[in-house]
């Protein structure tokens, strides 16, 4: 009997999402709950599992589609009447082990499926690497299809495409590549003036050009500008043991800087708000969920960082490793990127200083860091070099007046003066 298998709710107020990817081929066998899609929501790449094992009979969607809930995506043939894929010569003893085999042949990168001292071709059917590694990939040049993936089920990250494309190549090669232009993605074409390309925007772009329109219409942005001495905090920073942290982990700035925000925002709930505008109310939080903004190859995505105002520097910097981690590789549910209350923007990981940040709406303030920098300062008279950190805070002038937005600026600043209060505690 062949079976339909039409696409799942997703979450709350989520209709829709566009094929980012179909990890299945038509003839195919697959088991119960293998992922057979990855769907691009308005935020997060999903892979959809499906509940019935068989055979693909038909796949009814492909790359760049944009499909529904309820829509048809594959058409199987259930296991009770799929003609066997192990041959006729199989015993029934021996059929599950069989089907085992076919599943791992099936979900196995091409390289490996079955070992060779040759290079081999790139296999037919899908290539299991999510869009973070297929960008990647098509910007270095690099075919998927020759690559070992070690992620999950043979799964091919970022990672291991950058080491493909450092492997072979020499150094003096790879110091020619990096000035060589970059070209860019979409379908090549023409307009008045020479050569272009056109590429459908993605969803989560789509996404972010919405939300940052809706933002900028409807809330008065005004921005204070400061900078915090972090010379003692960078000097306790090198200090603290390797594995402070915890094994192959590095203590940054950042944990710092989040904790210092988060315990504030306790301290001025004004700030830890948002505005119900239909029922013209003002909501406090009373729980701190701290967005952190990440740049991915598919855009901006900034999952949230829940309870952070109870969590210890060491914690901190684990799970926000964990979460820069699942969302450069697209890895993360939708929940991951609600129910934030503050948003922090790292500018200075990319070497910038100061900006002017869009707040998330509904939120009522984003924190800007920009990149710290050794400076002149006047200290007691004298003229010293001190490592000075940019901050750059907008808030929401319907909400936050400018005395409250410097008070909570000040404290944190104040905080990450003496950084010796965010490890110890209260």
């Amino acid at each position: 009997m062949t079976t339909e298998f039409q696409l799942p709710e997703l979450g709350e107020n989520i209709e829709s999402g566009d094929v980012v990817n179909v990890l299945v081929h038509e003839g195919q066998r697959i088991a119960a709950n293998d992922g057979v899609i990855e769907l691009e929501t308005d935020k997060a790449v999903i892979e959809i599992p499906c509940p019935h094992a068989g055979k693909v009979a038909k796949i009814h969607c492909r790359k760049g589609d944009t499909v529904r809930v309820g829509q048809t995506l594959l058409s199987v043939e259930t296991e009770a009447d799929a003609p066997d894929a192990a041959g006729p010569a199989a015993a029934p003893a021996e059929k599950p082990a069989a089907e085992q085999q076919a599943k791992a042949t099936a979900t196995a990168p091409p390289a490996t499926r079955e070992p060779s001292a040759k290079p081999q071709a790139p296999a037919a059917g899908p290539i299991p690497a999510g869009p973070a590694a297929r960008r990647v990939a098509r910007e270095l040049g690099i075919e998927l299809g020759q690559i070992q993936g070690t992620g999950q089920r043979g799964r091919i990250t970022p990672d291991d495409v950058h080491a493909a494309a450092a492997g072979p190549a020499k150094p003096a090669a790879q110091a020619a590549a990096a000035y060589q232009p970059i070209a860019p993605p979409g379908e090549p074409g023409q307009d008045a003036w020479g050569p272009i390309r056109r590429e459908k925007m993605s969803k989560i772009r789509r996404t972010i050009a919405a939300q940052m329109v809706k933002s900028a219409s409807t809330v008065p942005h005004v921005t204070n500008i400061d900078d915090a001495d972090v010379t003692d905090l960078e000097n306790l920073r090198k200090g603290v043991p390797a594995d402070y942290v915890g094994p192959g982990l590095k203590l940054t700035a950042m944990p710092f800087v989040i904790r210092a925000v988060a315990w504030s925002l306790r301290r001025h709930p004004m700030l830890n708000a948002s505005i119900d505008e239909s029922n013209e109310q003002v909501v406090y939080k009373e729980y701190v969920s701290v967005g952190v903004a990440v740049d991915t190859p598919r855009g901006l995505v900034v999952p949230a960082l829940r309870q952070a105002d109870r969590m210890t520097i060491p914690q901190i910097a684990r799970e926000l490793a964990v979460l820069a981690q699942r969302a450069r590789a697209a890895e993360f549910a939708v929940e991951d990127l609600r129910g934030g209350t503050f948003t922090i923007s790292n500018l200075g990981a990319v070497g910038g200083t100061y900006s002017t940040p869009i707040i998330n709406h509904p939120e009522v303030a984003i924190l800007l860091v920009g990149r710290s920098r050794w400076l002149p300062m006047v200290r007691d008279g004298r003229i010293e070099p001190r490592l000075m950190m940019p901050l750059s805070l907008s808030f929401d002038h319907r909400l936050v007046d400018g005395a409250a937005a410097g008070r909570f600026l000040n404290e944190v600043i104040g905080l990450l003066q003496s950084p010796g209060k965010l490890l110890l505690g209260e």
